[in-house]
């Protein structure tokens, strides 16, 4: 049975603030009257000599504009650091008090906060919370995961999206309803991007992490419902784009376990959210960067090779993966790159057995991935209908066209396809599924080919009928000429789980020109419209359009574009 204690103790409540503000509840009933405040306090992670809890106040009294919860230990447990709190220690004696961003706390609101520990011998659970003096009701949030009657029990099911909805990201659905014509896809569903630790609580007074799970509650109603995450914060991201560069230096791994991963994972175990589908999307461009972007490739960059010498991607991946996964509502999803990167030989059996080294990391298992996806924030077209990998022009194969340039693969569904097929041949689970980001790879508009190319030579047949319209297939930044793609749907096809718009349409990939800014994001040449190229795209023009903002900021004009090149067409 469920490890869940319950006591009636006279009570008022309180809650560290996880966006910000403190989240919207439902006002108690009378029911409730007699229980001012609840307070959850759980163990997420407990080792030989350390934690890592969660704890999780509801104020079912006044509301309140600055609050402090107490508690004491039985044991020697120290707190080390923490979260959505101001934490502070004397003897045995804990105080947490509010930050200044989430003071507010009102009737029928919660609020979250962690904190990493130490101990030895007995971690013995605190029995008693005030919050301002107030005893409130305390619950220890545990749930037996082999108990079907545990209300914090859940179950996987084979595809997360088939039967749901999925959430659409307020945020987002303001910004594109602002645009002229954006009310026909506002009620798209999008990924919410996880791109920095202030993000987990809301950057700028912005939504965070449980602000969207809460918002997805009401969404769901009766139904099911997909929450799709990005988790997006790896030591030394994106080696090899400067644009997409992070907050985290390449050997601040402890941070990004405990200041990062673990704050989010204890969100998404609360019992609250045990009734959505959280999808999680891990770390997108990070594996593939270390196969194709070191030494001694030609398109090698100091960076990646710092990150593949001290295995900090790999690490943290499989952290990810590992804490993730122990929620039972959590679908991980590994990025997998897209054919454009991985689809050459060199590139396709190496990364399958990265993502297996990765996976089976920092405790994680192959276990904990339910499935890969593919094209994130990418370009490839989902099918190319024209010409097939197997074509021939004059006895010529298309394979050496400078389009496909020796590529197995012309197309992101047949390269997801096939990269699933020989993850499974490694040892990933047989049910694992894959998404694709259509969300610009729609390629429509007057551009868009009707027929084959004339069969001159193998380049005039695989350029005049190819959808992807870009210079050249390693081009990535705000792409001149793309549209939106298929919209979400579940099932697609074979090994689809389904179609995504995991990458926000109308949020810029980087900034056209340099912008100072303190969200660790660095000016790539490849965003610069004027730039002509290196060895990662074939010395070709970017293609990018001009006067972009930084990468996740909105940029009008790309979404003006997509929506006119849309295909279908909205």
């Amino acid at each position: 049975m469920s490890r869940t204690r319950t006591a009636l103790l006279a009570a008022l409540a309180l809650v560290a603030g996880t966006a910000g503000a403190a989240v919207a509840a439902t006002p108690p009933d009378v029911g409730a009257a007699a229980v001012p405040c609840t307070v959850e306090y759980k163990v997420q992670n407990q080792w030989d000599t350390g934690f890592t809890t969660a704890v999780t106040v509801t104020n079912n009294s006044a509301a309140k504009s600055s609050w402090a919860v107490k508690w004491s230990y039985a044991g020697n447990q120290k707190v080390t650091s923490g979260w959505n709190a101001k934490l502070s220690q004397s003897g045995t004696a804990v105080t947490a008090a509010n930050e200044s961003y989430n003071g507010t706390l009102g009737t029928g609101s919660s609020v979250s906060f962690g904190f990493n520990g130490t101990y030895s011998g007995t971690n013995a659970l605190p029995t008693t919370f005030t919050l301002d003096g107030v005893t409130c009701n305390v619950d220890d949030g545990g749930t037996d995961p082999t108990d079907p009657t545990d209300p914090g029990t859940g179950s996987r099911v084979d595809n997360p999206y088939s039967g749901a909805k999925v959430y659409v990201n307020p945020e987002w659905k303001a910004k594109a309803t602002a645009e002229t014509g954006g009310s026909r896809i506002a009620n798209q569903p999008t990924g919410v991007w996880l791109d920095r630790i202030a993000a987990i609580n809301g950057v700028n007074g912005g939504m965070g992490l449980r602000a969207h799970l809460d918002a997805a509650l009401t969404q769901k109603g009766s139904d099911e419902l997909v929450v799709q995450l990005v988790i997006y914060n790896l030591p030394g991201r994106d080696c090899a784009a400067l644009a997409s560069n992070g907050e985290l230096g390449p050997t601040e791994i402890d941070k990004y376990k405990t200041q990062y991963i673990d704050p989010i994972a204890a969100i998404l175990a609360d019992t609250k959210y045990a009734g959505l589908r959280i999808v999680t999307t891990v770390e997108i461009d990070s594996l593939p960067n270390l196969v194709t972007n070191v030494s001694p490739r030609a398109t090698a960059t100091a960076n990646c090779d710092t990150m593949k010498a001290n295995g900090n991607y790999q690490k943290g991946v499989g952290y990810a993966l590992n804490k993730l996964g122990d929620v039972p509502n959590v679908y991980n999803y590994i990025d997998a790159g897209h054919h454009g990167w991985l689809g050459w030989d060199d590139n396709f059996a190496p990364s399958a057995a990265l993502f297996k080294e990765a996976a089976s990391t920092e405790g994680a298992t192959v276990a904990d991935v339910h499935g890969f996806i593919v094209n994130t924030a990418n370009y490839s077209a989902t099918k190319e209908n024209h010409f097939t990998i197997n074509d021939s022009v004059n006895g010529t194969s298309v394979r050496l066209s400078k389009w496909i340039d020796w590529n197995r693969y012309v197309d992101e569904q047949s390269y997801a396809q096939a990269m699933r097929a020989q993850l499974v041949s490694i040892g990933f689970p047989s049910g694992i599924g894959m998404l694709i980001d259509t969300s610009r790879n729609g390629w429509g508009g007057t551009a868009r080919p009707t027929a084959a190319g004339p069969t001159t030579t193998v380049d005039t047949y695989v350029d005049g009928g190819r959808y992807d319209r870009r210079i050249h297939l390693g081009n990535w930044c705000n792409q001149s000429g793309a549209g939106l793609g298929e919209r979400p749907q579940a099932a697609p096809a074979t090994g689809i789980d389904a179609y995504v718009w995991m990458k926000p349409p109308g949020e810029s990939d980087g900034s056209s020109t340099a912008i100072p800014n303190d969200e660790g994001k660095g000016f790539d040449r490849m965003c610069d419209p004027t730039y002509t190229g290196n060895p990662r795209n074939n010395n070709n023009m970017s293609g990018a359009l001009a006067n972009a903002p930084l990468s996740g900021h909105w940029f009008s004009a790309q979404f003006q574009e997509l929506m006119k090149n849309a295909y279908p067409a909205l």
